[in-house]
């Protein structure tokens, strides 16, 4: 064990998105803002509800997913626009949960009506970023959320890696 790995447990990064390219985007764009974090990708909302509810113990490697750790040691990136089940519900289910409702949730979508923000915030999301359209302005934001998730405070015992 490092030293860094004595101060707490890495927190890891579940990132729940249909869009490959995003995907792409997202994690290429994180790692270059300094974010050395273990990414988990889930394609639709059922793979996410499916890796933190299925029924298997935790750190055991079952079928298609990873191990899964403590509860409490990942902050999700959640689009909401996805087929099977959407990131409303995947929202919801987190957040009704006691083993997951501390756990942090970015939505990060395409839409930017005003009643879908307001029903993530009432369903419990911790922020809310609107995915720009045009390229450059993604890649700017996605390099942001980097810099935000630095420095945000995270329960004691958990830690972002920061490269």
């Amino acid at each position: 064990m490092t030293g860094s790995e004595a101060v707490g447990k890495t927190v890891g990064i579940v990132l729940v998105e249909d869009d490959d390219g995003h995907a792409t985007l997202v994690e290429r764009n994180l790692r270059r803002a300094g974010i050395s974090n273990g990414f988990v990708r889930f394609a639709d909302g059922q793979q996410a509800l499916d890796y933190f509810f299925g029924d298997r113990p935790l750190g055991e490697n079952v079928g298609k997913y990873p191990p899964r750790d403590d509860l409490t040691n990942y902050v999700v990136l959640l689009d909401l626009k996805m087929p099977r089940v959407d990131g409303f519900e995947v929202l919801r289910r987190l957040k009704e949960s006691p083993a997951t409702a501390a756990m942090p949730v970015i939505v990060l979508t395409t839409t930017d009506d005003p009643r879908e923000i307001e029903r993530c915030y009432e369903l419990g999301c911790n922020v809310y970023i609107t995915k720009p359209v045009e390229y450059d302005a993604f890649i700017e934001a996605v390099r942001r959320l980097g810099f935000f998730l630095q420095v945000v405070k995270l329960p004691p015992g958990h830690r972002m890696i920061v490269a």
